[in-house]
């Protein structure tokens, strides 16, 4: 059992402002994210069920889990979602020394760009039309476990990643809460601009596909929209 909130308080998002915990917006749009995959069947089951209310969302994969499943991961690309970059085996910041931490997300990240340019022939042809793909959609890293110390997120921001963390965690891969609460975490907090966490993973699977078609349908009568997050890496 976690003691983090289930809505991130204010006063943490300005202790860290250089991490990005919500997209602030007056329009009804909400920020869908996926940590851990790509998982066989329930990344699959995830992306059939964001299609079927022509949602959008981003996925913080894992490399590891890339490297198994390639196929998936091209998956997600072609239903036009966004890539975020989760580290290669899913390491605690807080446990992993920083040149170490660093190095476990560039394998992730090496292992995404090869995994893109492999299966986007047509984009391996024109150099820019690469470098534009990239930056859409690989610029963005979540640590596991929100787990990062100030050293790790000062060098990665550097680098140009945009850390993403959250506004409203759904709790979805913890098996003393019900299904019902688990929605009820994401219904009764979400709001403008939010950056909800799911999980594809085997752990979470219960709740999430529980929670997530009731979460699509609840906001979208409400109509609200469901993106991707793609930020710029000079912003």
């Amino acid at each position: 059992m976690t003691l983090a909130p289930v809505k991130t308080p204010l006063v943490v998002k300005k202790i860290f402002p250089n991490y990005i915990w919500d997209i602030p917006s007056t329009d009804k749009v909400i920020y869908l994210t996926f940590d851990d995959g790509p998982t066989p069947k329930i990344t699959n089951w995830t992306l059939d069920t964001l299609k079927e209310y022509h949602a959008k969302a981003t996925f913080f994969c894992i490399g590891n889990n890339v490297e198994k499943h390639p196929e998936i991961f091209q998956d997600i690309l072609d239903e036009g979602h966004s890539i975020g970059n989760h580290t290669h085996n899913h390491v605690k910041g807080w446990k992993t020394k920083s040149k170490d931490y660093l190095k476990n997300i560039e394998a992730a990240q090496k292992t995404i760009n090869n995994q893109i340019l492999h299966n986007n022939s047509e984009i391996v042809n024109h150099k820019s039309s690469i470098i534009d793909r990239q930056s859409s959609i690989i610029n963005l890293f979540r640590p596991p476990y929100g787990q990062i110390s100030p050293k790790q997120g000062k060098k990665l921001i550097a680098l140009g990643y945009k850390i993403i963390m959250w506004d409203v965690l759904s709790f979805d891969w913890d098996h003393t809460i019900s299904k019902e609460v688990c929605l009820h975490n994401i219904t009764s907090k979400a709001t403008n601009g939010s950056i909800i966490v799911f999980h594809d993973s085997v752990k979470a699977s219960k709740n999430m596909q529980y929670a997530l078609p009731k979460v699509l349908e609840f906001f979208s009568k409400k109509g609200y929209f469901f993106k991707a997050i793609k930020l710029e890496a000079n912003n």
